[in-house]
């Protein structure tokens, strides 16, 4: 068994837990991927901003400003 297995004490877990950190550990990395769907509260405000531009579809920024306001306010 590896050293971080041991170091953490993994390898002392029940079975059942070590694949439910198995599980735990890939879904993680599917998120940060983006291979999972969205989780209700995500769906929930990307309907929401769909909503939005369908109501106010004129309603928009261009990327010069937008960039420019981030500059702005990331720049010490």
């Amino acid at each position: 068994m590896g050293h971080v297995l041991q170091d953490l004490g993994i390898d002392q877990l029940p079975v059942e837990q070590r694949v439910e950190l198995v599980q735990e550990i890939w879904d993680s990395i599917a998120r940060e991927m983006g291979l999972l769907p969205p989780a209700p509260d995500e769906r929930k405000e990307l309907e929401s901003r769909v909503a939005e531009d369908e109501t106010s579809p004129d309603d928009v920024s261009i990327w010069d400003e937008i960039k420019s306001d981030a500059l702005k306010r990331w720049r010490p």
